[in-house]
This record gives structure tokens, sequence and C-alpha cells, in this order.
């Protein structure tokens, strides 16, 4: 299931997103040197590329790695994530698209690592 999953998520929503996190829990919102504009590249570099969608999971993954902003990075990618698998969620039950999108949200944390993910992403309809 190769698709451009990034493609809706412009590199700016991003950091829309980032600063709407930070603000509602009153943290600084800001750019860090070392990680934002690699995380920026990767995430731009990848926005025309079909992925599958371990690899468009890994991708949030690693830019929460990388850092770009001064907090809530996992936050950040983490509602990237579990936005994108929201039309694969419709097609489960609620207990199951649930557990499906927590899933998702903690392997981009890195809270849940790869068997949790391979055993969700195989539980797909």
């Amino acid at each position: 299931m190769n698709e451009k999953w990034l493609k809706d998520w412009p590199w700016e929503t991003v950091v829309t997103i980032n600063a709407g996190l930070c603000n509602q829990k009153n943290a600084l919102h800001k750019p860090t040197t070392d990680g934002y504009e690699a995380a920026r590249s990767l995430w731009e570099e990848s926005r025309s590329i079909e992925l599958s969608l371990r690899a468009a999971l890994e991708i949030c993954r690693r830019c929460h790695k990388l850092s770009p902003f001064c907090f809530y990075n996992g936050n950040t990618f983490a509602a990237i994530g579990r936005t994108m698998v929201q039309d694969l969620a419709r097609k489960m039950t609620p207990v199951k698209a649930h557990a499906f999108r927590s899933v998702v949200g903690h392997y981009i944390a890195g809270t849940a690592g790869d068997e949790e993910l391979e055993k969700a992403l195989a539980e797909l309809p």
C-alpha cells in the first residue's frame, strides 16, 4: 500500500502543529539549531515519494528523534501519524481503531517498538 502519505503535510503545517502544542502548555516554540534543518529536509524530501505506511511512520519517528523543536517533538509527529491513519482506522471496529492509532503514536514517540508496529500493521483490513 505505497502512497504519498506525507504529501498533504508541508513542513509549515508541522511547525504550526508544534506551535499550537507549545502554546497550549505555555512552552517555548522555537527551532533547535541541531535538528531543525535535518528534520525539515528529511520531511520535505519524503513528501513527494510513494512510501509504504511503515516507511512513512518511520519518517515521523526519525523526525521526532532529530528534535527539530525545543519541546513537544514526539507529540507533534505522533499527532500527524495518528491523523494520517484515520482513513484506515475507519474501516476497523472502534476498539481496534483506537488500539491501532495508539500503537502508531507510541511507535513514533519511541515508546512502542518494531514488533508492536508490525503486529498492528498486519491486522489492517
